[in-house]
């Protein structure tokens, strides 16, 4: 009679809703806000919504060279990756304006058939912590801290599309003064690891702005982003560029830190899992956070007794990342005796 109920039991959870695909917060696009006129429609307004939620999502999930792949889609199209949008109305008072704020959610099935049809990889960043410090180099003489234009107003300067990543900034520090000022004749090759100590393990980046008389900014990037040495180097030619050089840099730090996030939705893999079924809850519990979590797209039921059942979890991306957000969710995955085991704490 036991065995039956935990048959019905598993029955119930791995079967009766299908996959086990997540309620994502990913491909769900929030407060897109639009004016409400007299003469414009509310279904006007929904395509409107959809059509701008589809863009921040392409421009916050892939690579500025993957987007103009998908960025001629059709209204037609684009509303049928749509899983469904909310809408609540906003007041303002004092221009009797009336706003309508939409939040829009995209299949993520249809959009990794898209994407799988396309060849794109996306990215996922779960890590949205990056430690900058941008140097200007005027005159051979170099600006650090003070009289540091970039430094000054980096978080200052702000655009929506650049909320993706959290730029921090390291206080005042002499260390960094003196390690910078010691390898002023070869900072290409200052070690960034070493300059932030303090931020192992982080995503890092350094950024050298050197401006000239020619009213030429040269710009050079060098970053450790997941442990990874990546550097990059571009040039301004303009004057007047103090904000417009901190956004392109912004713009080009979230693309290197999305090329090492990208998820190649033709190369699933595979983990087999062993759950402990002693505690009744676990199951339940599994399930519950398992949906939660966008890179696992299935998993299934390969064998179960009384006391454990074996799983095969479908999943996206590097297993590291996985292994991370599942214990995001008190999930923990352990490889004991060559076995993964799984368990939910």
């Amino acid at each position: 009679m036991k065995i039956f109920k935990l048959i019905i039991l598993i029955l119930i959870v791995f079967f009766k809703t299908g996959t086990l695909l997540s309620d994502n917060n990913l491909f769900n696009v929030n407060n897109i806000k639009l004016e409400k006129k007299e003469k414009t429609s509310n279904k006007i307004l929904a395509d409107q919504a959809i059509t701008k939620g589809f863009y921040e999502l392409i421009s916050k999930i892939l690579l500025k060279e993957d987007i103009d792949m998908v960025s001629d889609l059709s209204l037609s199209s684009i509303k049928q990756l749509v899983t469904y949008y909310q809408v609540t109305n906003i007041s303002n008072e004092q221009d009797d304006k009336e706003f309508v704020n939409f939040s829009v959610s995209f299949d993520k099935d249809k959009i990794h058939k898209l994407f799988y049809k396309k060849g794109i990889s996306y990215s996922e960043i779960i890590d949205k912590e990056l430690f900058v410090l941008p140097i200007l180099i005027k005159e051979n003489e170099i600006f650090i801290f003070n009289k540091n234009f970039f430094y000054e107003n980096w978080n200052k300067v702000e655009e929506e599309n650049l909320k993706l990543l959290e730029f921090i900034l390291p206080i005042e520090n002499i260390e960094i003064i003196q390690k910078i000022n010691k390898n002023k004749d070869d900072l290409i090759n200052l070690d960034v690891s070493n300059l932030f100590q303090e931020y192992q393990g982080k995503n890092l980046a350094l950024i050298f702005i050197e401006s000239s008389k020619k009213n030429i900014f040269k710009v050079y990037i060098k970053s450790v982003i997941q442990e990874k040495n990546i550097s990059k180097s571009f040039n301004f030619k303009e004057t007047n560029l103090g904000e417009k050089i901190i956004i392109d840099v912004k713009k080009e730090l979230i693309n290197l830190v999305k090329s090492k996030n990208l998820i190649d939705i033709r190369t699933p893999s595979f983990l087999n899992v062993i759950l402990d079924l002693n505690k009744n809850s676990n199951l339940v519990q599994l399930k519950l956070k398992i949906k939660t979590i966008d890179l696992i797209e299935n998993v299934y039921v390969q064998e179960f007794n009384k006391d454990f059942m074996k799983l095969r979890i479908k999943y996206l991306g590097k297993l590291e990342k996985i292994i991370n957000q599942l214990k995001n969710q008190n999930i923990n995955l352990e490889l004991i005796n060559d076995q993964w085991i799984i368990k939910v704490l």
